[in-house]
């Protein structure tokens, strides 16, 4: 019997930094009933897709939702009634040519993300499957490796820190759960460092400590030390990552950027990263230049880009021809990953395949405002990107989905840990 489409609603629900965000449910004729709940970034790129809120400065200082749950029971409820659920591509751009704008203005990317995903799930429950399963089918056997964010600055936190995202890579082990293991220990064991200093532990957006450091490598050295402290080797079992959220301190006047109390230009920005992969065990910067930089994309990736993973977030914002433009022009050589960004399912399958058939990486992520929603840990895998970013090991939105992965690997027959083959000369 085909999970056909009976009815399609949604509710106002709070994410992980206490805004409105939506909650979506798609009910089968057979009773069945999947939901999906939509993430929410603070550092956001300007060629995202739209967001749609209320404005409504008299509930939650204008962040409410109401419109796009308006949008959802009123118009895409009846475009999509009676369909198939498993009709995933069909669902999505019926929804795409009823919203008819290119960012998804109309009707909103929080809207048709929402359903897009719910439909999916319904789907997956209706066949008796777990998502990534039914997602992925045979070939969902390949495990993310996680990068776990244990030292906040930037927007998502208030330290004087500049880069965003202090990673950790897990990489040296052969089972998911040695590696989220590895991660907690070093977590736990950088809490214990940053107290002995006399240094803040609360924790920012996405899980990981906001102390009041002031330099790049004083945290990275902070890192090293719970990461030996923890009774690992850096570089061969847990490697570094940043996430430097480049457009965040770029002047796009003089094209220049305001890192750590200096102005530097592109080529002395990629100059300070080129020193930093040098002295420390890095694998990975995201958006280490501005999403307009395509210049100093060029540079960077020409310097860096046969020695470490670069990946592109503001700059690629998951849209399939904003990647084809990067790969024409030689810019990073890995795409980050957020359903949001984009605002289908259909789509982000598209931008990873497209990714991957090009030679680049991919790497599925979370956004700063997060809900206990699960539905990444299965994407991950059922796309096989080999990599995911979901936020610090405490915060049980972010937590959340590495439990999922365990799961996934309980049950997967011979599942595969990749970090190993990502990172042989590590």
């Amino acid at each position: 019997m085909k999970p056909i489409i009976k009815n399609i609603y949604a509710m106002e629900i709070l994410d992980s930094r206490g805004n409105p965000t939506v909650k979506v449910f798609c009910e089968l004729e057979n009773g069945i009933i999947g939901s999906a709940c939509v993430p929410s970034g603070a550092s956001t790129g300007k060629y995202e897709a739209l967001e749609l809120r209320d404005g409504d400065k008299s509930r939650f200082f204008g962040k409410g939702v109401l419109k796009a749950i308006k949008n959802i029971e009123e118009k895409i409820a009846s475009a999509l009634k009676g369909m198939d659920a498993s009709s995933q591509r069909e669902i999505d751009i019926r929804m795409l040519e009823l919203d008819g704008t290119e960012d998804k203005t109309e009707l909103g990317a929080n809207a048709i993300l929402g359903v897009s995903l719910a439909c999916a799930r319904a789907s997956a429950h209706s066949y008796g499957l777990p998502l990534y399963k039914y997602l992925g089918g045979l070939n969902s056997y390949i495990l993310p490796v996680p990068m776990l964010n244990i030292i906040n600055g930037g927007v998502h936190a208030d330290n004087p820190l500049d880069i965003q995202e202090f990673m950790i890579v897990p990489h040296g082990f052969d089972s998911l759960k040695k590696a989220i293991r590895a991660a907690s220990e070093t977590f736990h064991n950088l809490k214990k460092t940053l107290k002995e200093n006399g240094l803040s532990v609360s924790v920012g957006d996405e899980g990981g400590f906001a102390p009041n450091i002031s330099s790049t490598e004083k945290a990275i050295e902070f890192i090293l030390k719970a990461i030996e402290k923890a009774g690992y080797k850096p570089e061969e079992e847990i490697s570094i990552a940043l996430d430097c959220a480049a457009s965040e301190f770029y002047d796009d006047k003089n094209g220049t950027y305001k890192i750590e109390g200096k102005e530097l230009k592109k080529d002395e920005l990629v100059s300070f990263y080129e020193e930093l992969v040098k002295k420390y065990p890095i694998v990975s910067i995201e958006d280490g230049m501005a999403e307009e930089d395509w210049e100093g994309w060029k540079i960077i990736t020409q310097k860096l880009g046969d020695k470490i993973m670069l990946v592109g977030d503001d700059v690629f914002v998951t849209n399939k021809k904003r990647i084809e433009k990067g790969i024409k022009e030689n810019c990073a050589n890995a795409v980050l990953i957020k359903l949001n960004q984009i605002g289908s399912l259909t789509e982000t399958q598209e931008a990873i395949d497209f990714s991957h058939r090009n030679g680049y990486r991919t790497v599925v992520s979370h956004r700063s405002g997060e809900t206990e929603d699960t539905f990444i840990a299965d994407f991950s895998v059922a796309m096989g990107t080999g990599f995911i970013k979901t936020g610090s090991v405490s915060r049980s939105e972010r937590v959340a989905k590495y439990n999922r992965l365990m799961e996934i690997e309980n049950e997967v027959f011979k599942a595969v840990y990749p970090g190993k083959l990502f990172f042989k000369s590590h």
